[in-house]
């Protein structure tokens, strides 16, 4: 079968491998689609801090199950979406249901090989339905249920001021839920490109490009109150440490970006505040379910995030490519026929 192989930072080759065997509790899925997040972006930059080389990359999947073991409650045909955090079930975080940060997690390409190849074996409490969502569709709900799970960490409630810092794919995740959670968002990123595709996005934002005037532009729009919940999606030391200040007091700020650095803040700013910070680690099927039925309810615009295209066979000329147009990329496809 078809691979795509990050062999080393910078080098990306077509390698032709043998299909996974069925194993108990899993299926076997054929690959539809992936879409290409910013850890893939990472991996090939060498700037991932969780990963040896070389990786097949790919967690963000949609597929058709092809092969199943006896008493499967799975069908031939059916249409999924993969949740690539393999959780190990029995640690300190498993016990309190939350998977997603398990201690002993693995995420399909990142700690293992993951998608971006024609079949993968999945264990099956990680396969949800498809319904009616188009493979592209599908492929894109894992990094939706990113931004949602941070929603949820921030605990946004109705009326609630939310500033999200970074426009990107995540960024842009976070806003529309966050405005399904009713809150009134606004969005701060440092490409005056992304905030204007990200304001036909996310109707009713209100946009802010970083610059010299910015903080008083935000202290104006705030009536100096500033915000009730900061979701940072940059993965940038310098912007997770200043989306402290747009923080008001008894706020919360939620890093859902995650950066290879230390991240340190003045103490008595954040003791005035009695503010929270909060981190939020991948997603859980909750997520998942929230975002699958949002989709369907029609409350996020799913086809005009997917910007890019390609198959995989093109992949290794099209990543370094994409690299560049970050301006106008949202969420990029790979398909598979």
């Amino acid at each position: 079968m078809l691979s795509v192989v990050c062999v080393e930072p910078g080098k990306l080759t077509l390698e032709d491998r043998a299909e996974p065997a069925l194993a108990a509790g899993m299926a076997k899925i054929k690959v539809r689609s992936i879409g290409i997040c910013g850890t893939d972006f990472h991996i090939y930059e060498g700037s991932h801090p969780f990963l040896q080389y070389p990786r097949v990359m790919g967690h963000e999947l949609s597929g058709e199950v092809v092969e199943v073991n006896a008493g499967s409650a799975l069908t031939l045909g059916d249409r999924v979406i993969v949740n690539p955090y393999l959780p190990c079930g029995s640690c300190v975080a498993c016990r309190k249901e939350k998977p997603n940060c398990c201690t002993n997690i693995r995420v399909l390409g990142v700690h293992t090989d993951g998608g971006m190849t024609e079949f993968i074996i999945i264990p099956e409490g990680q396969l949800y339905p498809a319904n009616d969502l188009s493979f592209a569709q599908a492929a894109m709900v894992e990094f939706l249920s990113i931004g949602a799970h941070g929603v949820r960490r921030g605990e946004i409630k109705s009326g609630d001021r939310v500033l999200v810092v970074g426009a990107g794919p995540i960024g842009l995740g976070a806003a529309l839920f966050a405005q399904i959670a009713g809150g009134s968002v606004a969005i701060l990123d440092v490409n005056a490109a992304r905030i204007a595709g990200a304001a036909s996005l996310v109707k009713g934002a209100k946009g802010f490009v970083l610059g010299a005037n910015t903080d008083a532009e935000i202290a104006q729009y705030t009536n100096g109150d500033m915000f009730d919940v900061v979701l940072d999606a940059t993965g940038s030391k310098r912007a997770m440490e200043a989306s402290l200040k747009y923080v008001a007091h008894g706020g919360s700020c939620v890093f859902i970006s995650v950066v290879k650095d230390q991240i340190t803040f003045d103490d008595p700013f954040f003791h005035a505040r009695e503010m929270r910070i909060i981190g939020s680690r991948n997603a859980t099927k909750q997520d998942f379910n929230h975002v699958i039925a949002s989709i369907k309810n029609g409350k996020i615009p799913i086809d005009l995030l997917n910007t890019h295209t390609a198959e995989l066979k093109d992949l290794p000329s099209k990543l370094p490519q994409w690299l560049g147009e970050q301006d106008s990329l949202i969420k990029a496809i790979v398909t598979l026929d």
